[in-house]
């Protein structure tokens, strides 16, 4: 059977690899995408989108529960499980048959099944109903990752979960321990904290959000722990001993191990790349700790292979895997792309509160060697923060104190996951801080804080 012929094929139907299809399409290209499970791949079926509808169940019921402040009246608020888990799963489905539409609208050839790349410029895949057989010029891999297994704390579906367990759970846990404090430990750990389940989060490094910055970091463990969330930093899960309905955990902190049980465990230590099957190493493409090696255009150093997205490396977000197949897509049609820059991509986390950043942390800053100015602005002297019972946050901004560049922003508190926008768009057009200063901001919103961190780190903050 002849090969069919493309111009482009795409491995891996998620956020980055989907978006370089349809852009490639736009342009002119013929294009193929292999998926071996969903359209819309983890970020849209297990990831991103149906945890944030989870959130969303939680952040209501919170609010339920304060209703008084606000001069309303609930009684006896409540929950079911799974009629929350099952709205989730919905947004889920609708959102991949989204993907499927535009595919077929951009005239993208969809091929489901498993893909190896048995030669420079052929994909092999495994279907239902055999194999077939494709060829063309430039393979863009875009396969993702997946949840990383510790040995000794491997996932079962009962006692321990992965996130797809997390998002499709058994039951509801009473005594929850989440290891991993990064955004989707940290998100798992707030949803079913607010909903009842009594957590305990571990986490290795010396804070939680580890990557955030330390005041950040600081204040939201501030408000976790006063939500009644256990946080342990600087400790490590050694083992799992595994009962009937139970675990017991042995954590090693501060020198000593003790132990505790618990009902449920959420892993969540980062991901590993899926790059397994595919035939990269005997193409003489570099894989690196499961990760595809790539240049800053994401090419891999074999000629018309490309790797976007989780596969090729930090920051893990989906937002980067589209920008990042957006850019290749232009550069296989001939133009000349910028290359996405890690530092200008913001982080989000949906916990309670939210939290959001771009750029350098103060610390990281100063590491690099910069003078920095550094402004804050508390959510407690905002109006519209007052006025939506949400008082507590921080905007915090860095400047190189010689040029005025923003170097960096991070934020906790309600919204902020939004609001961060702003300061990416800032730093995306190299804005200094005369130019935020001057930027008129609306009233009354949150937004304001913003500009008024910009103020302080010059010492001229008008309401603090």
């Amino acid at each position: 059977m002849a090969a069919k012929t493309f111009d482009m094929i795409v491995i891996g139907a998620g956020p980055g690899g989907y978006v370089a299809a349809i852009r490639g399409a736009q342009l002119g290209l013929s294009v193929a995408v292999v998926e071996r499970e969903n359209l819309g791949g983890i970020c849209l079926n297990w990831g991103c989108i149906p945890t944030k509808a989870l959130l969303r169940s939680s952040e209501v019921f919170h609010l339920m529960h304060r209703a008084k402040e606000f001069g309303l009246s609930v009684e006896k608020p409540g929950y079911d499980l799974k009629k929350v888990v099952e709205r989730s799963r919905g947004v889920a489905k609708q959102l991949s048959g989204g993907v499927a539409h535009l595919l077929k609208k951009n005239k993208v050839t969809v091929v489901m099944g498993e893909a190896t790349i048995p030669a420079k410029g052929k994909v092999s895949v495994k279907t239902d109903k055999g194999s077939e057989e494709l060829s063309a010029k430039h393979i863009v891999v875009a396969t993702g990752a997946r949840a990383r297994e510790l040995p000794g704390l491997e996932a079962d579906g009962d006692l321990v979960w992965t996130y797809r367990h997390a998002l499709n759970p058994p039951r509801m846990p009473k005594k929850l321990l989440v290891i991993g404090s990064g955004a989707i430990g940290i998100e798992f750990a707030s949803f079913y904290n607010t909903l009842g389940s009594e957590t305990t989060v571990v986490e290795v490094m010396d804070r939680v959000l580890p990557v955030e910055d330390a005041e950040i970091s600081a204040f939201a463990k501030k408000q976790f722990v006063k939500q009644g969330m256990k946080i342990m930093e600087k400790a490590m899960v050694k083992q799992l001993d595994r009962g009937k309905g139970k675990v017991t955990a042995h954590i090693e902190v501060g020198g000593k191990v003790e132990t505790q049980e618990f009902d449920t465990v959420i892993s969540a230590v980062g991901i590993v790349g899926n790059t397994e099957g595919l035939g990269l190493e005997a193409l003489g493409v570099t894989v690196d700790r499961t990760h595809v090696t790539v240049d800053e255009y994401c090419r891999t150093g074999v000629d018309g292979i490309y790797a976007i997205g989780d596969i090729a490396g930090a920051p893990w977000l989906a937002h980067k895997a589209s920008h990042e197949g957006v850019m290749i897509a232009e550069m296989i049609a001939g133009g000349h792309p910028h290359p996405v820059r890690p530092e200008s991509i913001a982080g989000c986390t949906y916990c309670q509160p939210q939290v959001a950043s771009v750029g350098l942390t103060e610390a990281k800053a100063k590491e690099a060697g910069y003078e920095v100015n550094v402004g804050r602005f508390p959510f407690i002297g905002n109006g519209k923060a007052i006025a939506l019972g949400e008082p507590e946050g921080m905007v915090k901004t860095v400047f190189d104190a010689k040029t005025g560049e923003l170097l960096g922003a991070h934020m906790v508190g309600a919204e902020v996951t939004e609001l961060i926008q702003g300061y990416v768009i800032g730093r995306t057009l190299e804005t200094t801080e005369e130019e935020l200063m001057n930027t008129v901001f609306p009233h009354p919103t949150l937004s304001e804080m913003m500009h008024e961190s910009v103020l302080d780190a010059y010492g001229r903050a008008i309401h603090f």
